[in-house]
């Protein structure tokens, strides 16, 4: 595997056994440039979250490497997560959910509160910074949990399903919502989903990976320019190029591994 230019992360051939023997990737390669949005797409327990934890650092691979093209320390200066659940603290406000990680990195409590106040206008909870995450709705919760992953500015965002439990209006509706973030910041974003639909709207690349011992299968492009709208999610061009990534998820479930 070459590594694409300006490539901000690049897994070369990872593998990931856990304690139990379960292999849940081998042969795994994978190079995403800086600022591209990426879609890991494939079936249910196929490795897709574990290849986002090993980018993230959260799961260490068994073998293989992963690289850092161009960062001086081995990593990316700041990684943004958001999980499947928005893992919220129950017992904190919205604004208070939102600048956990500049706690923890021990910002200047005047330079959090702006960070989460310019962050949660940007999200659209301006409004809501003073309320609980039992009186949010699950797409306020999802975009409370993009918030606390976006307040740090990180230059990798890693997204792991954060819309499969939403009803479908809310989940068109957060889809439109990540991809103006990304076209206003310009951040580099992996996007992992089982859904072709949202996978083919989102993306500029997807990258569809076999059963487990999760592989790279084939690769696809989505050559559709951005901003993308209702016009484009009901257009002759994204029907096509959901039924490309379908036929390549169905051939690639089709695969036995090594």
């Amino acid at each position: 595997m070459n590594v694409r230019p300006h490539a901000i992360v690049a897994l070369r051939k990872v593998g990931k056994t856990f304690d139990s023997g379960t292999v849940a990737l081998r042969g795994f390669d994978l190079a995403v440039s800086d600022g591209e949005f990426v879609s890991l797409l494939g079936p249910s327990g196929c490795g897709k979250s574990t290849a986002l934890r090993v980018v993230a650092g959260l799961s260490e691979a068994s073998e293989g490497a992963v690289e850092w093209p161009g960062a001086a320390d081995g990593a990316a200066d700041s990684i943004g997560f958001v999980f499947q659940e928005p893992t919220l603290m129950p017992w904190a406000d919205v604004s208070a959910n939102v600048r956990l990680p500049l706690k923890l990195a021990h910002v200047d409590e005047l330079q959090a509160r702006a960070a989460v106040a310019q962050t949660l206008a940007r999200v659209g909870l301006a409004d809501f910074a003073g309320a609980y995450p039992r009186e949010l709705s699950g797409g306020m919760k999802m975009r409370t949990s993009i918030a606390r992953a976006l307040v740090t500015e990180p230059q990798l965002l890693l997204l792991d399903e954060p819309f499969a439990a939403l009803d479908e209006i809310t989940r068109f509706k957060l889809n439109n919502e990540l991809l103006a973030l990304w076209q206003q910041r310009h951040r580099t974003v992996i996007f992992v989903t089982h859904s072709v639909f949202e996978s083919v709207y989102l993306s500029q690349r997807i990258v569809v990976m076999t059963p487990r011992p999760g592989r790279v299968f084939t690769e696809i492009a989505v050559d559709a320019p951005y901003p993308r709208d209702e016009a484009f999610r009901t257009s002759v061009e994204y029907a096509g190029i959901c039924r490309l990534a379908s036929e390549a998820l169905s051939k690639a479930m089709a695969e036995r591994g090594p």
